[in-house]
């Protein structure tokens, strides 16, 4: 039971601290800001990763770079989108006291049937 509160609590702290370091380097802010802080990481990690698989005795050969596929392109207009959706919220509004009736009219023709 003890293990289970500290590994909660490890688990917690390191989270923690994830959350803390993403917003302490701009992640969390503008887009500029994660821009900025994408360039950093690119210009730092390199190098830092290198250091510590010399250190370590690690082979590491160089990475291919592969490009990222382009993103979609797509029509979507939020306006008819809407539109539509409220015009079928109003259409549904529109016959449901019909439907309801004949629902209740099916409903006691049902029953009447089950008594015969």
């Amino acid at each position: 039971r003890d293990a289970r509160i500290w590994t909660f609590l490890i688990k917690g702290g390191l989270a923690g601290a994830a959350v803390y370091v993403a917003y302490d380097q701009g992640l969390l802010g503008s887009g500029t800001q994660g821009a900025e802080a994408l360039k950093k990481a690119q210009e730092t990690l390199p190098p830092a990763i290198q250091e510590w698989t010399n250190y370590l005795g690690w082979e590491v050969r160089a990475a291919q770079v592969i490009p990222l596929p382009a993103t979609p392109k797509f029509d979507f207009s939020f306006s008819d989108s809407w539109n539509k959706g409220v015009h079928t919220v109003m259409s549904a509004l529109s016959v449901a006291p019909t439907r309801a009736c004949e629902y209740t009219m099916e409903g006691w023709k049902y029953v009447k049937d089950l008594v015969k």
